[in-house]
């Protein structure tokens, strides 16, 4: 007999309030039998199954948590993701969909992006379906009061890191520039507002609108401080 395939679902379950989770998500959510997650090595939950917690009965359903290594060995990024694609295959192959829930928007700087691509690559017969969430873009737009771009206006979305010329030339070329992952560069990063006379335009948040957010509207502040590593900044001249 032959057996249908099951559907992998990319889900972006928002920035961190459960109740900006889509309500395509929330019905994925209770429909699915299996619920995949990041998983940190140590068995902890995931920023995103934390979000999502509220609406799945882990009784219910099949938790397929999923290790993803914070390493840049291709050898070992390989091995890992070979494993854990075969992991949700093996479901996918006995006609059970699976939901691979991820913070924010699925297609924007998410583990899904890879998951679908390589099972595309390994199973091209899956059906592979992304369903959009809130991004943290936009959250803290919404939260700080500040719009990303309005007219003819540019912004940019722009992963932060210790190249300062070429953070330099995105605030230079864009007239509103959202910094992702900014905690790890956060001090070079005040000193390039302060050198650009940029400063009081800028505003931090933290884990936007989850009950951990945090949010700076005066970047001085910042000076030496160590956040969470779900940090933006956003700039906007």
């Amino acid at each position: 007999m032959t057996v249908n395939l099951g559907t992998l679902y990319g889900v972006g379950v928002g920035p961190g309030d459960p109740e900006l989770v889509t309500v395509k998500a929330y019905r994925l959510l209770h429909t699915s039998p299996v619920i995949a997650y990041p998983k940190k090595r140590m068995g902890g939950k995931s920023y995103a199954m934390e979000i999502v917690e509220l609406y799945v009965n882990p009784a219910e359903k099949t938790m397929l948590g999923l290790v993803f290594p914070m390493t840049k060995d291709e050898e070992v990024l390989q091995r890992y993701w070979t494993e854990t694609v075969e992991k949700v295959w093996n479901y996918l192959s006995q006609g059970q969909d699976v939901v691979f829930v991820t913070e924010g928007d699925p297609m924007l700087y998410s583990t899904f992006i890879h998951m679908s691509r390589l099972m595309r690559r390994h199973h091209p017969d899956v059906q592979v379906v992304s369903v959009p969430g809130v991004s943290s873009v936009n959250a803290a737009a919404s939260r700080l009061g500040v719009p990303l771009a309005d007219g003819d206006e540019v912004v940019a979305i722009v992963p932060a890191h210790s190249d300062m010329a070429a953070m330099r030339e995105a605030l230079l070329t864009h007239d509103c520039v959202v910094f992702l992952k900014v905690a790890k560069v956060l001090d070079d990063m005040i000193a390039l507002l302060a050198d650009l006379q940029l400063t009081d335009k800028a505003m931090v948040c933290t884990k936007v609108t989850s009950s951990g957010e945090r949010v700076w509207h005066n970047v001085r502040e910042l000076q030496g401080a160590s956040l969470n590593y779900l940090t933006l900044m956003v700039v906007r001249k």
